[in-house]
């Protein structure tokens, strides 16, 4: 009986799914093309003297989906080339700690010392529905255009970003895309 419950064990150890499946988030090879990600600062001198759109990730260190995002969605060589070709590409920490200073005014996080404490400029850019992962796309002119909020697969992000990226939505309602 023994036997048998110890074969069983190692059967379903051996050819259980999960066994299959890559322990821990996938990374893209080295060589691999990748989005090139701005701090905001650099991304507002860059518009100033190339404008371009914006997408700004909006993150926190905590947040699961927000790690599945970066490994599964933003490897994808598709997305990868049309983030990099149409948009200025920012990593924003919603509880950065810092002070940052958008047209001569600062907004600072109010509590830098305390754990999940939200930066000012992440709940302006979030216009206060602090959702993470979120999508703040601005125009040529740093104006906040739309906020998508969750995960997305790259088939899916891939419409919201050709949605904005080829300017649909100054003409289409998301729905009608």
């Amino acid at each position: 009986m023994k036997k048998i419950f110890l074969l069983l064990i190692l059967s379903i150890s051996i050819f259980h799914p999960a066994h299959l499946q890559a322990q821990g988030p996938l990374k893209p090879p080295a060589n691999e093309a990748r989005i090139k990600w701005y701090t905001f600062e650099d991304a507002i001198r860059l518009n100033k003297k190339n404008p371009k759109k914006m997408v700004v990730d909006m993150y926190t260190e905590w947040c699961g989906w927000c790690k599945r995002m970066d490994a599964e969605t933003f490897t994808n060589p598709t997305i990868v080339k049309y983030m990099n070709s149409h948009f200025y590409c920012v990593k924003f920490d919603a509880e950065r700690k810092d002070t940052l200073v958008v047209d001569g005014v600062k907004y600072v996080n109010p509590n830098p010392k305390s754990n999940r404490s939200t930066h000012q400029y992440a709940e302006l850019l979030l216009r206060h529905q602090l959702s993470y992962p979120s999508y703040v796309f601005l125009n040529e002119h740093q104006q906040s255009v739309t906020v998508v909020p969750g995960y997305h697969q790259a088939k899916e992000f891939e419409v919201i970003l050709s949605w904005f990226g080829e300017d649909a939505y100054l003409t289409k309602k998301f729905d009608e895309y």
